[in-house]
């Protein structure tokens, strides 16, 4: 009886690690999860604006374009991947009847070059991207704790866009700005504001004989990859029609792009 008392014992302490190890990694694959699903980790930091900005900014409009019936068809035909929300737009709002009974009509459409897709290589995020105000409060002669917080001196307008010139950049900033807002899960927009008297009550304590100094930046969204280009034809034959591409290019591209109604505070103190 007390053998098989030991042995129990031994099989349940040599159970005992595996079960924890497992938890560990279950637990670890809940945290990669997580951060998968809500995107970049926000410093603390950084704080959201939105309900104090004086200027009230408008939601960048992120062109999640759903393409038509006939446009998903004619899609699926091309020899590219096509993502391009204005090449969308474009098809969704065309009609072609290409009637089966018309088997002997042929035609062959040029649409023009566009910029066909965006994929992305590398999304960072630089927290102090550019400066938007300084608060300073000397308290050298003071006996006393005093306090500084954040007050917007000057109306500040901060523009991002693409690190080069390339053809028909809005649409490329489109595909972009899809990109990083799907990886980060930030609010992006080209150009954001922060309102002059922009003001939060987020109380930092200077000590007597020392200088305080509140920093404030934007927040900006480094993204970076490659645009496809390709000459876009419609060709209809046979009662039927598809997208042909032709003389496909690549180049690679970035841009800047600020994260709305965001601000990274850093405190100093100098004597």
């Amino acid at each position: 009886m007390m053998k098989k008392i030991i042995i129990l014992v031994m099989i349940t302490l040599l159970l005992i690690p595996g079960h924890a190890l497992a938890a560990e990694k279950a637990k670890k694959e809940q945290k990669i999860e997580a951060k998968q699903e809500t995107g970049f980790k926000v410093p603390s930091s950084v704080v959201n604006i939105s309900k104090e900005n004086t200027y009230p900014n408008s939601a960048q409009d992120i062109p999640y374009l759903e393409p038509s019936k006939m446009a998903k068809d004619m899609l699926k035909t091309s020899n590219v991947r096509i993502t391009n929300p204005e090449l969308i737009r474009l098809l969704n709002e065309s009609s072609i009847n290409a009637s089966k009974i018309a088997f002997w009509y042929k035609a062959r459409i040029f649409l023009g070059q566009y910029p066909l897709s965006y994929q992305s290589t590398e999304t960072t995020v630089n927290w102090e991207h550019q400066q938007a105000n300084l608060n300073r409060l000397d308290n050298r002669g003071g006996k006393t704790n005093a306090t500084l917080t954040f007050n917007q001196a000057a109306h500040k307008r901060i523009s991002g866009g693409l690190t080069a010139h390339i053809p028909n950049e809005e649409a490329v900033q489109k595909m972009m700005i899809i990109a990083a807002a799907e990886k980060t899960k930030l609010p992006l927009a080209f150009q954001t504001n922060i309102g002059a008297a922009t003001k939060k009550n987020f109380p930092y304590s200077i000590a007597p004989k020392q200088v305080g100094l509140l920093y404030s930046y934007v927040p900006a969204v480094n993204e970076r990859g490659r645009v496809a280009y390709g000459e876009v034809y419609i060709v209809l034959k046979g009662g039927k029609r598809k997208i042909e591409v032709q003389n496909v290019t690549q180049q690679g591209i970035g841009a800047w792009i600020p994260v709305q109604d965001h601000l990274s505070f850093r405190f100093n103190t100098e004597r």
